[in-house]
């Protein structure tokens, strides 16, 4: 009896992505070669496999957590610590092993506060990780020896002798560094998802009640997903420590924590890549909009609370929604409502950009006198016309965008439905 190989869409697709991201990762620093490139892109690692980790939590569990930058700042301090005894020469370590310490360090940590916050879940769970996090965070001043005090750990990542040439001083190679961490814990992670204990931990964040039924221990699956989030929490903290080399109580503070719930929620918790594309957003608006505006959180803060209202999944989410209707063959019927959508955007974000940029320099930039540029145009906050008309462009374009966000609803729901239907005559 002779077999057939088949090669299903799903595996080609599968290697094809990873392939594709390994590649990325590869060629990135040939195609951005500058300083502030190579950092952005080495930040962009670290927090990414943050990200992932705090998403074993919250979307592959559903533990809401408000002090998830504990085991990333704890495994950073471990780390760093660890590099400064190795440059004193008390034991031999190659930098490239660092991360590993900060992950044991991380885990290290789950097993000690994650035996107490999974006693509970739901809005406990919440509540006693947030204790946890204003504990240590507060413990930087207690335990100066450890934390540093307000200053931190500092370190030098160029220590010991070379390994095949390699010492860390160059941004390239800590680049290189991270990305292949960055790799390993990204395949760590998504294989932790096709696990018995990753179903298991899906089936807890779904229904407890059902997992508890059929002979699950709740708080044990929850104890030990903790473990292992901290674990590649801590990898991420002791990246951060090469590549700054300086770990503070910052590291382990609330607004850490708060960083990592809301990019994660805005590239999406519903898919594996959705932290990856929040921790894009999270370095680009920290490195480039921070050098931009003042008023750079607050735009953050627009762009989170948009998502919330027309894309609750993340922008992973819409942007694989999308993907499903190209590769349907409908988003030709999407073309012409997009444009409108985004012609009808433009205006509201303008005057809402002018307003915030002119309260800003009104607020802030008193003393630099009334004049301020926007947009590349010279501008007197102390007059009424500006004001005037930013008012006016902010209010055209949101009832042009409220209509046309109507439209563009009607459209989707109809394609879809279309969709829907076309795949039941597939299955049929």
């Amino acid at each position: 009896m002779s077999s057939i190989v088949r090669f299903q869409p799903l595996e080609l697709g599968f290697v094809l992505s990873w392939t594709g991201f390994v590649v990325f990762l590869a060629i990135a620093p040939l195609v951005f070669h500058s300083n502030l490139a190579l950092t952005i892109l080495s930040q962009t690692g670290t927090v990414a496999i943050a990200a992932l980790s705090y998403n074993m939590l919250l979307g592959q569990t559903g533990m809401l957590s408000f002090g998830h930058a504990v085991y990333g700042g704890m495994g950073g301090f471990i780390a760093i610590h660890t590099m400064n005894l190795v440059g004193a020469g008390q034991f031999w370590l190659p930098t490239s092993l660092i991360p590993l310490v900060g992950g044991l360090g991380g885990a290290f940590f789950g097993v000690l506060f994650g035996y107490v916050t999974t006693k509970r879940s739901g809005t406990t769970f919440a509540m006693i990780t947030l204790g946890i996090g204003e504990l240590v965070a507060s413990s930087a001043l207690t335990f100066p020896e450890f934390f540093g005090g307000e200053a931190g750990i500092t370190t030098n990542r160029v220590m010991g002798e070379p390994v095949l040439g390699i010492t860390y001083g160059p941004q390239l190679q800590v680049y290189y560094l991270i990305a292949v961490w960055l790799v390993v814990c990204t395949a760590g992670m998504y294989a932790f998802t096709r696990t018995p204990l990753g179903r298991i931990a899906n089936a807890v964040r779904d229904n407890p009640e059902r997992a508890e039924f059929i002979g699950y221990d709740t708080q044990i699956v929850r104890f030990l997903v903790v473990i292992l989030a901290g674990f590649f929490a801590g990898i991420s903290g002791g990246l951060g420590a090469i590549n700054f080399e300086i770990v503070s109580s910052e590291n382990v503070g609330a607004a850490r924590s708060g960083a990592l719930l809301l990019f994660t929620f805005l590239g999406g918790i519903g898919t594996f890549i959705g932290p990856i594309v929040g921790a894009v957003i999270y370095v680009f608006s920290l490195v480039l909009l921070s050098n931009i505006t003042q008023a750079w959180g607050l735009y953050i803060g627009l762009v989170f609370l948009f998502v919330v209202m027309y894309a609750p999944g993340g922008i992973s989410s819409l942007i694989l929604l999308n993907l499903r209707v190209a590769r349907l063959g409908h988003f030709s019927r999407l073309v012409l409502p997009y444009a409108v959508l985004i012609a009808a955007a433009l205006p509201l974000f303008l005057g809402l950009s002018t307003l915030i940029e002119m309260i800003y320099a009104l607020q802030l930039d008193a003393g630099n006198g009334s004049v301020t540029r926007i947009y590349g145009q010279t501008i007197d906050v102390a007059h009424a016309p500006p004001w005037i008309a930013a008012v006016v462009v902010a209010l055209a374009g949101g009832l042009a965008f409220h209509f046309a966000q109507r439209r563009f609803k009607a459209r989707w729901d109809e394609i879809h439905t279309d969709i829907e239907a076309q795949l039941e005559r597939g299955r049929a």
